[in-house]
């Protein structure tokens, strides 16, 4: 049975049956023994990364006795949902992304790193998503945005292609006006500085 264990890019775990690109956690576990989601935060730290889905052969009980795994259609999905790099599994990811994110000769530390993000993905009450009002003309490639604040559409050129949990499936041109955007400040700036994601293949396929 699917557990509900995938992310979408507004930051919320739902049932999807469909492998995702990546795999990732929040710092723990959050999930009971039933293998079932309380109503409680769905995270255990600031520390929200993104991993490979293999790495040194290493197999994995899903939602067992260790941390919550969660999983992502693709690395853009996990930013805009508030997760980073994980320095361990990627590495060289990890550092070109803690590079940008500085913006200056100094690497940023994952804790700083952390420390920024979970003040920009979550509202005020620690639980819900938190959005940021955007010029749709400003952004690059990479950004979510919602423009009814129900579909996501990721910045692809002069595209907004529209996600859903098995890819994505359809391409628009990219209005004029603001929205609002679902990836956090801090790596939006790390997506103009150029950060180059991993997409889905569906993303080149529209």
């Amino acid at each position: 049975m699917p557990l509900q264990n995938r992310v979408t890019p507004f930051g919320e775990l739902i049932v999807e049956p469909s492998r995702g690109g990546f795999f990732g956690n929040r710092g723990g576990r959050f999930h009971g023994d039933d293998r079932r989601l309380g109503a409680r935060r769905h995270y255990v730290s600031k520390a929200w990364i993104c991993c490979l889905l293999a790495f040194k052969g290493r197999q994995r009980d899903v939602w067992g006795q260790s941390y919550t795994e969660l999983f992502f259609l693709d690395e853009p999905t996990a930013l805009a949902s508030g997760h980073r790099p994980c320095f361990e599994c990627r590495r060289a990811a990890a550092v070109t992304f803690a590079e940008k994110f500085s913006g200056a000769a100094r690497r940023a530390t994952a804790a700083e790193m952390d420390l920024v993000l979970h003040r920009e993905r979550l509202a005020q009450d620690r639980r819900t998503k938190r959005m940021h009002p955007v010029s749709l003309g400003d952004l690059p490639d990479g950004v979510f945005v919602t423009l009814s604040s129900e579909d996501a559409f990721a910045v692809n050129g002069k595209r907004l292609l529209r996600w859903s949990p098995g890819g994505y499936t359809e391409a628009i041109a990219r209005p004029s006006g603001r929205a609002m955007m679902l990836t956090p400040p801090a790596i939006r700036d790390v997506l103009a500085r150029g950060y180059a994601p991993h997409w889905h293949p569906s993303a080149a396929s529209l």
